[in-house]
């Protein structure tokens, strides 16, 4: 299979009154600290949540598509650990590495949950570790309105779930009934079995995978799954998360004038410790 044969996506916003948000299944299995051992320069690493974030951060089509303007063609390799996000942004993104003009080499180092297991069938080749995941299930939102706008909410929603399906299924060979099962089970396919399955071509090398330190921002999203998990409202999770990640004007300075660790890490333990006697509260 070249990139070129494989389907297209739909590309747009439909319908503007759903919030979506990562499934906790998906953060509890993600862990953001994996990274690629070796990264070349014609490498794109989507190592985030996938769009714009609460914190501002997140890989976003256009950013990809300035990283693939800058490659000129070349071929170009895109390592992927992701628990998804959104599923407009996972489309674009899998349509500019569909349309690019140099041979696309997809690696799963950990997880493709979700929008960015839409992304990473988007490789002319698909490599994946032994112990990584690729998600697929149905697109889901957080919707409000009366039954006609929930109604209309659903309709405008199958187009998206057939395209998904449509590009499992170019990929994998299989057919659409077990396609669609996969996905109404929200299924979680193991790097032997995506291979097995045909949504991947190979195993990777372990040796083609690092696990560094996490990231601040990565431990803020575990805390969020965490929470999720607790039935905590989501409106409630981003407070606390906002209550832990906010700046620190009070902080001890050291004497180039920047916060000094130990402040630092005073001060977040105080805000960890703020947000479960808030997250307390609101279980009582």
């Amino acid at each position: 299979m070249t990139i070129k044969n494989l389907p297209a996506a739909p590309e747009g916003r439909p319908f503007a009154r759903e919030k979506p948000d990562l499934p906790a299944a998906a953060m509890e299995r993600w862990n953001g600290s994996i990274r690629a051992a070796r990264d070349g320069d014609n490498s794109i690493s989507i190592f985030d949540v996938i769009g714009a974030d609460y914190w501002g951060e997140g890989v976003t089509a256009s950013r990809i598509a300035g990283a693939l303007r800058s490659l000129n063609g070349e071929d170009v390799t895109v390592n992927i650990n992701s628990p998804g996000g959104d599923m407009f942004e996972g489309l674009a993104i899998y349509n500019l590495l569909r349309e690019y003009d140099g041979k696309v080499t997809v690696k799963v180092l950990g997880l493709a949950a979700s929008a960015a297991s839409i992304i990473a069938m988007a490789g002319d080749e698909v490599q994946i570790g032994r112990g990584a995941f690729l998600m697929i299930h149905n697109c889901w939102v957080y919707a409000m309105g009366n039954r006609h706008d929930l109604a209309q909410i659903a309709t405008d929603m199958a187009p998206f779930d057939k395209a998904m399906s449509d590009i499992y299924q170019a990929r994998s060979g299989l057919d659409a009934a077990t396609v669609d099962k996969m996905m109404d089970g929200e299924t979680y396919i193991g790097g032997s079995e995506a291979v097995e399955k045909g949504f991947a071509d190979s195993l990777l090398s372990a040796d083609e995978i690092a696990d560094d330190e996490e990231s601040p921002a990565a431990a803020l999203r575990k805390l969020d799954a965490l929470l999720a998990k607790a039935n905590t409202p989501r409106s409630e999770r981003r407070k606390l998360l906002k209550a832990l990640s906010g700046s620190t004007p009070g902080a001890a300075a050291t004497p180039d004038g920047t916060p000094g660790a130990a402040t630092i890490e005073k001060e977040t333990i105080d805000r960890l410790e703020a947000a479960i006697s808030g997250l307390k509260a609101a279980a009582q």
